[in-house]
């Protein structure tokens, strides 16, 4: 479980880390199209679907890093004790009802995606993107979520580690 759970770190910080690119990216290309709207009086037809398109795939791919660091919203104020069996309980019951929905989002969206694949679908805009462009983050950042999903839950009832210990096993990769 170890290798696996380390495989699946790895896999999460680096999306995360992507993820990051992209919205850097995408404030880029918005830049560029204001400059281009509003100086040049020549706006472009492809900085807001592709700014979209990005968005989606930066958004899916860092949820499994923000799971991984533990910096989801979380309150705190009677749970304070990461080692409480309380606590334990309730990252328990939050990582399932995570799970709860995640596992049928990455179903249907592979199921979604290979349909818009097979058949061809695309967007109804000027550049007309491949649907499965889109389509295709929901399963995979959705599906790195429920193997990080999985590893938190390792974590929390048999490695023994604590929330405060997440930056510090981020940095040793």
């Amino acid at each position: 479980m170890n290798r696996f759970a380390r495989s699946v770190d790895t896999l999460s910080e680096w999306s995360g880390r992507f993820s990051a690119w992209i919205f850097f990216t995408i404030g880029l290309f918005i830049t560029y199209e204001v400059v281009m709207r509003y100086v040049f009086t020549a706006p472009t037809v492809w900085v807001d679907e592709v700014s979209r398109v990005m968005q989606i795939w930066a958004a899916y791919l860092g949820a499994a890093y923000v799971l991984k660091h533990r910096k989801m919203i979380t309150i705190e104020v009677i749970l304070k004790d990461p080692s409480s069996i309380r606590r334990r309980m309730a990252d328990t019951l939050a990582i399932i009802m995570l799970l709860v929905f995640v596992v049928p989002a990455v179903y249907f969206g592979f199921q979604l995606w290979l349909k818009s694949t097979l058949a061809g679908h695309t967007t109804d805009s000027f550049l007309g993107s491949p649907k499965w462009l889109t389509h295709a983050s929901v399963w995979i950042g959705l599906g790195l979520l429920a193997l990080q999903s999985i590893v938190e839950l390792y974590r929390v009832w048999f490695a023994g580690i604590q929330p405060s210990d997440y930056d510090q096993i981020a940095d040793s990769y």
